[in-house]
């Protein structure tokens, strides 16, 4: 018989690290077969603090992807990726060399072009897509000894920090979503080629009901959203800085210093994040491996789901076209 862990003794603890979102994780292997019980707390903690962080865990490619199980159907790897780890499809692996390697010099150049404020490259995972995953785990395999954090914020909190005159405006907006947001990829480069081939755009409402706790939040990002629909763009470019400049703000933020073993949970319906940016003037090596869960149709206040507008919803079966 499969030794599973027993969570009825209180060995998992759930510590809360900042006043609106994270907790560390301990008590727990991830790589062991878990109990309904410790399944259940999990999901529970998940709700409230967003975003899980497990230390010194012990996992390869089959370990994660058994983990990430225990919380629902996995999808493909990435949209654009055509080359997971063989036998294991549900692997993104989030390296900067593979990127170069991949798309060329021209990758990170057009990437530092679209760097053109304090926000960008804040993100939900593939909101380009009609159903975006409903959450991703992500382990830490070589990070650098200096830098390389990871941050996320409360996109519940930002919602609930504006005025009620403005909750209820966005409330009644939608907005389009697709790769590389209002700045999106463009001319000849491999990376825009990709994008295009594999193309997808949905329309999402601005306010999301998170569909297992009922709550609001706000679900635009700058990687993302390219505009506002039904606004003028000078009207919805207005808009959408003073949404980013809320969902940024530091007191519904948490950082998360990596080290290898290191696994971060995060609810993407309810949370945006930001890779990091202090380490690519320095010849380090950093390789973290992604898993997503397979999400539902966003629903705002109004109750009418997310549109599919090009592409097709995102899951296990998802199939990346490649120019030869």
């Amino acid at each position: 018989m499969t030794a599973t862990q027993d969570l009825s003794t209180p060995t998992l603890t759930v510590r809360p690290v900042a006043g609106h979102i994270g907790a560390d994780i301990d008590g727990i292997d991830l790589s062991r077969p878990l109990e309904e019980d410790v399944v259940a707390r999990l999901k529970d903690a998940l709700h409230r603090h967003r975003v899980l962080f497990f230390r010194d865990q012990n996992l390869d490619h089959a370990a994660q992807i058994a983990f990430a199980r225990n919380f629902g159907e996995l999808t493909y790897a990435h949209p654009h990726d055509d080359a997971p780890p063989e036998e294991h499809p549900e692997i993104f692996t989030i390296d900067p060399r593979r990127y170069e390697e991949r798309y060329g010099k021209d990758f990170r150049t057009e990437e530092r072009r679209r760097r053109y404020s304090y926000f960008t490259g804040w993100h939900t995972d593939v909101t380009a897509a009609v159903n975006p995953p409903a959450g991703s785990i992500l382990r830490a395999e070589i990070v650098p000894d200096v830098g390389g954090d990871t941050t996320w914020t409360n996109l519940v909190a930002a919602y609930e920090g504006l005025s009620e005159p403005v909750r209820e405006f966005v409330g009644t907006l939608r907005a389009e979503h697709r790769y590389g947001g209002a700045d999106r990829p463009a001319g000849g480069s491999s990376y825009a080629q990709r994008v295009n081939d594999n193309l997808l755009v949905a329309e999402h409402p601005v306010v999301r009901v998170h569909p297992e706790t009922g709550e609001k939040g706000l679900f635009v990002n700058p990687g993302f959203t390219s505009h506002i629909i039904g606004l003028s763009p000078r009207e919805s470019r207005a808009l959408l800085d003073l949404l980013y400049a809320e969902i940024t703000r530091p007191e519904y933020t948490v950082r998360f210093r990596w080290a290898p073993g290191s696994v971060a949970f995060w609810d993407n319906r309810a949370t945006a994040h930001l890779a990091p940016r202090d380490i690519e003037h320095l010849d380090v090596e950093r390789r973290l491996h992604r898993v997503t869960l397979v999400g539902d149709r966003p629903v705002g206040p109004d109750g009418a789901p997310s549109k599919l507008l090009e592409g097709q919803p995102f899951g296990a079966g998802h199939r990346v076209v490649v120019r030869s």
